[in-house]
């Protein structure tokens, strides 16, 4: 169970004169969940109580504690730590805070949020405790409260920055960008290769990746060729790209990109030309033949 059911140490709190505490009331306005409190400082792990057993639905909310930090906007990359209730008996399913693993997955985006929690979200500030109904569409058949607290936010980077890194091979392909960040390529000559080539193009001083991150990039694929056969700058878009591997042991990305990305930092860009068997190997992908070497270019603007 994650946080992200919105896109789709355990001890109480401590009290003290500083802390927060609000409640539903029992108004019947429209989306919002009556009867439940909370308790506890802010940024802090609340205790919430509500009367069991009880009913949710998709789509409400309430809010249990207002924070006290900086209004999340628009774009915003939001971490929130959560707890996921079950409504039938009040048992706690899931705790990010006993391990302080907070979920940054959370982009403040109409396009991809529900209108629910981005209407809920937005606007709110850094501290704020929300719960949400959550009626779960798995085989748990858990209904639940996933009370979900703002702790941090910032801004995803628009293009790579940082400083150009000096002494690239003379023998790689010859990146040039655009004023926005796009990235246009001479392969210089560029043929298959038998290993992966990863080389940084501008170095990033942002945090390192490692092979539990998922990444947010910008990129262009071509072929050795010179033919490109997909970048998310001609959409104007990004993509979160896991480096982890699932519970089968297969990875969301290319072996290429998962062995060519990790160890990088947040605002880097990174020229990886991938050899078939890290690629697609022998099977033909849309345009792309099979047995192809591939060269990207892939700017690095935000990891969780």
């Amino acid at each position: 169970m994650s946080l992200a059911a919105c896109s789709s140490s355990s001890s109480d709190s401590k009290s003290s004169s500083s802390d927060s505490s609000s409640s539903s009331d029992s108004s019947d306005k429209k989306g919002q969940i009556a009867g439940v409190t909370a308790k506890g400082k802010l940024g802090e792990k609340p205790t919430i109580s509500f009367n069991t057993p009880m009913t949710v639905s998709d789509g409400s909310y309430v809010v249990l504690q207002k924070g006290d930090g900086d209004v999340i906007e628009e774009g915003d990359r939001v971490c929130a730590q959560g707890i996921a209730l079950n409504v039938k008996d009040g048992t706690e399913l899931m705790d990010t805070w006993t391990k302080n693993t907070p979920d940054c997955s959370l982009k403040v985006d109409s396009k991809t949020l529900s209108s629910t929690y981005y209407n809920q979200i937005k606007g709110a500030k850094i501290n704020t405790t929300i719960g949400f109904g959550v009626n779960a569409q798995d085989s748990s058949g858990y209904s639940y409260i996933l009370a979900m607290t703002f702790v941090s936010k910032s801004k995803d980077l628009k293009k790579a920055t940082g400083e150009e890194v000096k002494n690239v091979p003379a023998n790689l392909p010859k990146v040039t960008r655009a004023k926005n960040g796009k990235p246009s390529i001479d392969m210089n000559g560029q043929g298959s290769v038998d290993s992966l080539i990863s080389q940084t193009l501008i170095k990033g001083n942002g945090a390192k990746l490692t092979d539990k991150n998922t990444v947010v990039v910008k990129y262009t694929g071509w072929l050795t060729n010179g033919k490109q056969f997909d970048s998310s700058w001609d959409r104007d878009s990004t993509i979160d790209a896991d480096l982890f591997s699932d519970s089968s042991g297969q990875h969301q990305v290319i072996e290429g990109w998962q062995k060519g990305l990790v160890g990088q930092t947040v605002g880097s860009q990174v020229l990886l030309v991938i050899p078939p068997d890290q690629a697609y190997g022998d099977k033909e992908q849309g345009s792309i033949p099979a047995n192809s070497t591939l060269v990207f270019v892939i700017d690095i603007l935000a990891a969780y």
